[in-house]
């Protein structure tokens, strides 16, 4: 055949294929690193499991797949009967590669057909959304079914009334996201990614589905575990009710029915469970349940579920405030999990990949996790419950950390949204026993009504724990006082606990932020974290150092609970003890170790003393030396001499103070021996130090540290090679150091220390 006849009929059939296919098929995009579940999703079916593991129904149509999508503009008309621009793989935000599109647009439009299965005939057909972030309208065959606002929680409507006929159904959902200009809760979602803020998720990121229902159903249940009196108090919420209307409740260890009981729906039932097995990390007991609910003689609905028996309360140990566990005092070790992906943003690319944060955060050995300002799919505290760890739920906030920008740019709290979310978070996930603290605001942000908050969360559900701010601290609002169940501080790096409490149980809720890179497993090419090191080593050992300091922190002030940042890097933060695609950086067995407080702690020998305990003298100047200050041969005669440290009292965490610093900076010199140190010995020296906020450091007029910042409680952290060598064993030594206060407290004060490892690298 004629080569220019093969071209020309290649061309024709390639253009006749193109002109068949809408303007923008489906293809996933590329993330700079995903995880290894990334290649498992099928974008004709991801995420296939049922989403709602405590109100299961037999008979539901998973709507996840391939839709039609397009951006939208305010003022849109409902493109119905129309086909869209474009396709998206649901339910991956449309910023992530998972969704084929990894685009930002604050309005969207989507757009898919289905047919009901013939099987459900005669019955009422709900649509379920597990979350659309933020604002959603939802339409069949071009009639609205309502609005919905909120961007974490479940919706469902009846669609019944607008089916038509037996074949294609249209479905349309319109959203619209402000991300970071509303006042709506929104956690760490930014269209500016930076820092601890990152990529926004936007419209539909969690299952769509429909399910069979008869008119009088099963809408949910409440289930209450009464550890003490060994019965769970169980209340069947049915739509539709009528005076006939009966509930059948079978509950199972196992295989085997321990318990049947009859009664009305809509009122509580208390349910006697004879030895009960308890649940708790180690022992994640879980019972199932068989719920049918009957009109007259007929079933008409049924559900299967499950809870565990799990008491949290706060008791005193030793005159001192804990939190205790079915009425044990147990010390609650968790890490961060922001649940981000970088593949999927807030969506996890498969249900594997869901369950393994948490089964990875078991094995280091952590027994709690904090869900930090994000809520989670329902799978995700399934496996929290059947895996055994203990969750403290934050409320995603409003308004997260726009305090740098001035108040005309900053959007007014949506204070309706807030509260709305604090009811709707708490009755969604209420049954799930492994959640055991609700925190209602983190460092402040969107702070508002903080009092009347935690009321409604301690009367909606008094069986949990409240924590009315993470990082708050009552002594941040000393006029409202103790409000909540805990008091809750954050450092860093270092861990440190809050003042005493006669009413309040004391922890740690973040701490740490050791950052490690690992080269080809970064979403840029750098990374940031609160303290830097090198190498797998390095993190266990600071994390064992870490972990020693919340032992004493036990011990000496009646610490109950400790937040270590983080479980994973999230984009450019580097301080997961896993890559952000899940890469483990460190042997999980040592963390672990240092998790029951026993990894093998370095000693540290005192070369320089710091005023931690006994107050040092220095040199010191609160004016502008010269240049050569730092040096050894620098005249600092016409200094000052006084005891240390330095700064102000009302400083947190500090040492002794010796004398008053209030002034933007101070320079500080002194001399010092430190005998005959072999090379070995000088290796391993360390600055030990106090600094609020920027600070350097000097040894013989070399840069030995430096860090910007401050922290809240004492470190030690590696001498710079040049630092080192510029040490003259069995001789007189300059240490120098200027601090540089921005706000806040401020304090300053170093020593060296010689750190002998307990265990070999």
């Amino acid at each position: 055949m004629n080569k220019k006849i093969v071209l020309l009929l290649c061309v024709t059939v390639a253009a006749c294929v193109l002109s068949s296919l809408p303007a923008r098929a489906w293809a996933p995009k590329k993330a700079p690193i995903e995880t290894k579940w990334a290649k498992d999703v099928n974008p004709q079916n991801p995420l296939p499991e049922y989403p709602r593991p405590q109100l299961v129904r037999k008979d539901w149509l998973n709507l996840n797949g391939i839709w039609e999508y397009q951006s939208g503009a305010e003022g849109d008309t409902v493109p119905v009967g129309k086909k869209l621009t474009s396709e998206i793989c649901v339910p991956y935000p449309v910023e992530s590669a998972l969704s084929g599109v990894m685009e930002h647009h604050d309005r969207l439009w989507y757009r898919r057909s289905f047919t009901v299965p013939s099987s459900w005939k005669n019955k009422q057909v709900k649509i379920n959304f597990g979350a659309v972030d933020y604002e959603s309208e939802v339409f069949i065959n071009g009639k609205s079914l309502g609005v919905h606002t909120g961007g974490y929680l479940e919706f469902s409507y009846d669609i019944t009334p607008y089916l038509k006929g037996t074949g294609p159904q249209e479905l349309i959902v319109r959203v619209f996201d402000p991300t970071e200009a509303g006042g709506q809760p929104r956690g760490k979602q930014t269209t500016t990614p930076r820092g601890i803020m990152y990529t926004p998720t936007t419209g539909i990121w969690q299952t769509v589905w429909l399910e069979p229902v008869a008119k009088t159903s099963i809408d949910s249940l409440h289930m209450i575990p009464d550890v003490d009196k060994k019965l769970v108090r169980m209340t069947v919420v049915a739509e539709n009710a009528t005076a006939k209307s009966r509930v059948t409740i079978k509950i199972k260890d196992g295989d085997a029915v321990i318990k049947t009981v009859e009664g009305a729906p809509n009122s509580e039932l208390s349910i006697p469970i004879a030895n009960p097995k308890l649940w708790s990390p180690d022992s994640p007991n879980l019972y199932s349940v068989d719920v049918a609910l009957s009109d007259g003689k007929t079933e008409a609905d049924s559900i299967s579920s499950y809870f565990g028996m799990r008491k949290i309360s706060i008791g005193d140990v030793g005159g001192i405030k804990k939190m205790l566990l079915n009425d044990k005092f147990v010390f609650q070790m968790g890490p961060l999990d922001q649940g981000f992906w970088p593949e999927g943003i807030y969506t996890a690319p498969t249900d594997e990949a869901l369950k393994s944060d948490i089964a990875m955060e078991k094995k280091f050995g952590f027994n709690m996790v904090r869900k930090h300002i994000k809520v989670e799919p329902a799978r995700w505290y399934y496996w929290a419950d059947k895996l055994g760890i203990l969750v403290w739920q934050d409320m995603p906030s409003a308004n997260s950390y726009l305090g740098n920008r001035p108040a005309t740019e900053r959007p007014a709290i949506d204070t309706a949204a807030f509260e709305k979310e604090v009811n709707e978070v708490i009755t969604s996930h209420w049954n799930s026993p492994a959640i055991i603290m609700w925190v209602i605001f983190n460092e402040g942000q969107g702070r508002h009504d903080t009092t009347s908050l935690v009321g409604i969360a301690k009367n909606l559900d008094p069986s949990r724990l409240t924590n009315r701010d993470s990082g708050g601290g009552n002594a941040r609002d000393a006029m409202e006082g103790a409000v909540g169940d805990v008091d809750d501080v954050h450092a860093y790096p270092p861990p440190r606990g809050p003042g005493p409490s006669a009413t309040q149980a004391l922890v740690c809720g973040e701490y740490g932020g050791i950052g490690y890179i690992i080269p080809g497993h970064t979403w840029k090419s750098t990374g940031w974290g609160y303290t830097t090191i090198t190498s797998a080593n390095d993190l266990e050992d600071l994390y064992g150092e870490f972990t020693g300091m919340l032992k004493q922190l036990q011990d000496e002030r009646g610490l109950s609970a400790a937040v270590y940042t983080e479980i994973t890097d999230v984009e450019i933060e580097s301080n997961g003890l896993m890559t952000y695609d899940r890469v483990i950086k460190c042997n999980p067995a040592q963390i672990a170790l240092a998790n029951r407080f026993q990894y093998p702690s370095p000693t540290y020998k005192e070369v320089i003393a710091t005023s931690e305990k006994n107050s040092q003298t220095w040199k010191y100047s609160f004016t502008v030396p010269p240049a050569e200050w730092m040096k050894t041969d620098f005249d600092d005669s016409g200094w000052q001499s006084g005891p240390g440290g330095f700064g102000t009292a009302a400083t947190p965490g500090i040492g002794k103070l010796g004398t008053t610093w209030n002034t933007p900076d101070i320079w500080l010199r002194r001399t010092f021996n430190p005998g005959a140190l072999t090379t070995t010995q000088i290796g391993q020296l360390v600055i030990r130090d106090y600094h609020d906020e920027d600070v350097e450091v000097y040894i013989n007029g070399v840069l030995t540290y430096k860090k910007d910042g401050y922290i809240g409680s004492y470190e030690s952290k590696p001498l710079t090679p040049e630092g080192r060598a510029a040490i003259k064993p069995n001789a007189e030594n300059i240490l120098a150091v200027h601090c540089h206060q921005i706000r806040g407290g401020q304090y300053v004060d170093v020593g060296i220390s010689q750190r002998i490892p307990a265990k070999t690298p």
